[in-house]
């Protein structure tokens, strides 16, 4: 009766352990999925930025 004791509390934190990385990684997807999406907006606004510095020159050549 021990030992089934002892197999049940071992696949009780076997579960929870489990759970616990599965909650990490979904936390993890997520927050690369952001960085993602930033890194994608900030090359994006540097695109547009040296086009508009091609087409309208640089903040500076006026001075």
């Amino acid at each position: 009766m021990g030992a089934n004791a002892q197999a049940d509390e071992q696949a009780r934190h076997h579960r929870q352990s489990t759970k616990a990385e599965r909650k990490r990684i979904k936390q993890l997807e997520a927050d690369l999925r952001r960085k993602d999406k930033a890194l994608t907006e900030t090359a994006a606004l540097l695109i547009l930025s040296k086009k508009a510095e091609a087409i309208w020159g640089s903040k500076n050549e006026d001075e």
